[in-house]
């Protein structure tokens, strides 16, 4: 159910703004949960999409039926948010209909890109991008409410693994453990100047009348608002850099503010529109540049560090604290894997250049110098260790525990929201028409109101 729950949010809000007016849908109701109730249309929206999807299989009713129960899984919770009192505020839903914005826009590429996608203005997709994102936000409140007292104990995580047939457990590929000292060279003062005398200048053309959308569009270093004429989308307290969210709330509708200094760059900023705690403001970024000068200093110096390493007169743990410009100091240099949180990594989750050096290299090998970017774009040197490396295996609980133990806690949670629905849709109303009775659903809803089961018609 985990599985499914989270296919059908991916799916339902990530695409949800198909036009299928080609496919001549005369929409009705099919089903009703509760108070909430489903269209032909949530189900023909979802299923165009869902029909471009690579590995896709299956018949066109087989699919529907599973995008019927998905949605019926949806509405259910959505019925128990609704009796539970469970709210989000507007500030919430906008904040994260805009990442989602962001998100659906850097995919296609440009905003009109977007529009153009799904045959609908902005606003409209807006429109519906927000009622959509709120009952997400409210169903994924019942889910964890669901889910945050199932804990998973050691026998438990036994019990798991011994339940998997042995021709069933999973391959682990090559894994990583890398660290690293960087060397981030300075700025020179001299540029920071330049930087912000030409910042200056673009300010005082706004301020002279140019928009400033305009101007982000054509000088903005931040490649992700420049396209979209600098504006960030709302945001709240504590989500932007520290120097430019004090600004920022402090700025009226329309009003410029001066140069900011931020772990980015500098620059100037324009208050849009303000809800609350939440504000939704233009900025155009010039980024200061390293020079090559400083560069090669920061090679040369790693190049010292590097050799005094390898004559054992420094050890690599020693590097770190006194030489490394990342806070990855406090684990030693490990680099922190995104994707799971932890520190080991698959080839494919690497960097592609850290992936070249780090599938020849032996484990406690260093790097030389090799150039980098940061997380904000700025050019950098490090030194690479490999720490770890593990051979291509079968899991088993002695090198795979906690991946096992998480493989577990999922399944347990799975079974506690299968309890959940098992238990609420007894005495929930749940009708659906004729149509769908006959789908093979994993949960007997055609049971549960025979009586009713035609008042969706």
């Amino acid at each position: 159910m985990i599985t499914r729950a989270s296919s059908f949010l991916i799916l339902l809000f990530s695409l949800a703004f198909v036009n299928v007016s080609e496919a001549q849908v005369i929409d009705q109701v099919v089903a009703v949960v509760g108070k909430n109730i489903i269209l032909q249309s949530d189900i023909e929206n979802q299923y165009v999409q869902y029909r471009l999807q690579r590995g896709i299989s299956g018949s066109a009713s087989s699919i529907r039926c599973r995008i019927l129960e998905d949605l019926l899984f949806q509405k259910l919770m959505l019925n128990q948010a609704e009796l539970d009192s469970i709210t989000v505020t507007p500030e919430q839903v906008e904040q994260e209909m805009e990442r989602r914005l962001k998100y659906f826009i850097s995919e296609l590429g440009s905003q009109e890109k977007l529009e153009q996608y799904y045959n609908k203005t902005i606003n409209e997709i807006k429109n519906e991008l927000r009622v959509l994102v709120k009952d997400q936000m409210l169903v994924e409140q019942v889910q964890n409410g669901i889910m945050a007292k199932v804990i998973i104990t050691p026998s438990e995580v036994k019990q798991y693994f011994r339940s998997i047939p042995k021709d069933s457990i999973p391959m682990i590929n090559t894994e990583f453990e890398v660290a690293q000292v960087v060397k981030m060279p300075p700025i020179d003062i001299d540029e920071k100047l330049r930087v912000k005398e030409r910042l200056h200048g673009f300010r005082q053309r706004i301020l002279n009348g140019e928009r400033f959308s305009t101007m982000a569009v054509l000088y903005s270093e931040d490649p992700g608002s420049a396209r979209k004429g600098g504006e960030l989308g709302f945001y709240g307290r504590g989500e932007l850099y520290p120097e430019f969210e004090a600004v920022a709330f402090k700025l009226k509708d329309g009003e410029v503010s001066e140069i900011v200094e931020t772990e980015a760059g500098f620059h100037i900023i324009q208050l849009i529109e303000r809800r609350g705690d939440y504000v939704n403001v233009r900025h155009l970024l010039l980024t200061p540049k390293v020079s090559p000068e400083s560069l090669m200093k920061a090679r040369a110096e790693l190049d010292s560090v590097a050799r005094l390493i390898r004559a054992g007169e420094l050890s690599f743990e020693q590097a770190v604290e006194k030489f490394s410009d990342q806070p990855a100091k406090l684990s030693s240099g490990l680099i922190l894997n995104l994707y799971t949180g932890g520190t080991k990594f698959e080839a494919s989750q690497l960097d592609p250049q850290v992936s070249f050096l780090v599938e020849k290299m032996s484990v406690g090998e260093l790097s030389d110098p090799v150039p980098m970017k940061t997380e904000d774009g700025k050019d950098a040197f490090r030194l690479l260790k490999v720490t770890s490396k593990t051979e291509p295996h079968q899991a088993n609980l002695k090198e795979d525990y906690n991946r096992i133990q998480d493989w577990a806690l999922q399944q347990k949670k799975q079974k506690a929201i299968e309890l959940w629905i098992r238990n609420k849709s007894k005495n929930a109303f749940v009708s659906i028409i004729s149509e769908y009775r006959d789908c093979p659903f994993e949960f007997d809803w055609k049971s549960l109101h025979k009586t009713n089961s035609d008042q969706a018609n």
